[in-house]
């Protein structure tokens, strides 16, 4: 068995294949990112996850692609929980950027952008991933991402600066004190999470003039920073990953237009094109082996 996993902060997607490449379940759990989670937490949500019962042993190879997964020490936390949880698997973790590169990518060179619970972006053009502005996360950075515009909402919301329906639906919908907001916040690994987890409600009021506003000027910003920093043509492909730039779709390619940019491509989730880019990987591994194979009579 051979499990693929696509995770940001908020969940992880998991795809598990047989040896014939043949899909045989998909799971969801909770997402696991280095900066917030240890190596026990993810072991112990997956051991806890019923639907992961029958395959832990019979695992072989598992690929982990996940935000904050960046540098070795990074990795070698997910790695370490990900070997607690399958321990007769081999075990290969890499960055969420590269997942949304091999989701996006068609042949042309390639900006790829994520925007999900936080966001980021890269350039990759089959070959070389390479990235200029790191993604600083939610406190500094993530512009156009779920913590983002989540901060955004509570920040006015809480200084009465929300236009009168959507603070009321606000207040009716979470019934939410700074006191608790600020536990969430200040108190709590998951704080960027916590923030995301208001983007359905923003979603909700995507045609109200404050939320449309909200959403082109985060957009501008992660364009102007991100996007702008990669030498952008008309040889260059420019594609997002992640619900945010799906929902918003059409604020977001505005904002491309403005700059005289074209948006070429939004794969809300990049699961099922990392599952065929893999799956096309196995089957020429296993051809190529055919033809160096050398048959004795």
């Amino acid at each position: 068995m051979i499990a693929i996993a696509e995770s940001g902060s908020t969940k992880c997607e998991w795809v598990i294949i047989d040896e014939s490449s043949i899909e045989v379940a998909r799971i969801r759990t909770q997402g696991f990112n280095p900066y917030f989670h240890s190596s026990e937490l993810v072991k112990t949500k997956l051991l806890g996850t019923d639907e992961f019962s029958s395959f832990l042993s019979k695992m072989k190879e598992v690929y982990f692609y996940g935000a904050g997964c960046s540098s070795s020490e990074l990795n070698e936390i997910i790695k370490v929980g990900l070997k607690g949880a399958f321990p007769n698997a081999k075990i290969y973790v890499d960055h969420d950027l590269l997942a949304s590169a091999y989701s996006l990518y068609e042949g042309k060179p390639l900006v790829s952008c994520i925007l999900g619970t936080g966001s980021n972006s890269c350039y990759y053009n089959g070959v070389e991933l390479k990235q200029v502005n790191p993604a600083l996360g939610f406190i500094l950075g993530d512009e156009g991402g779920g913590a983002y515009f989540g901060k955004k909402l509570l920040n006015d919301f809480f200084y009465k600066k929300l236009p009168l329906e959507i603070y009321e639906d606000f207040n009716k919908t979470f019934n939410l004190d700074w006191e608790a907001a600020r536990k969430n916040i200040y108190s709590n690994i998951f704080a960027n999470v916590y923030l995301a987890s208001f983007m359905p409600f923003i979603a909700k009021h995507k045609d109200n003039y404050y939320v449309k506003e909200m959403i082109k000027q985060g957009f501008a910003r992660f364009i102007d920073v991100h996007v702008m920093s990669y030498p952008v043509s008309k040889d260059v492909q420019i594609g997002f990953v992640g619900s945010i730039a799906s929902i918003f779709q059409d604020i977001l390619e505005k904002e491309l237009v403005k700059r005289e940019l074209e948006l070429y491509k939004i794969v809300r989730s990049p699961i099922d094109e990392l599952v065929n880019y893999h799956v096309k990987q196995f089957k020429s591994k296993i051809s190529s082996n055919k033809n160096n194979s050398v048959q004795v009579n």
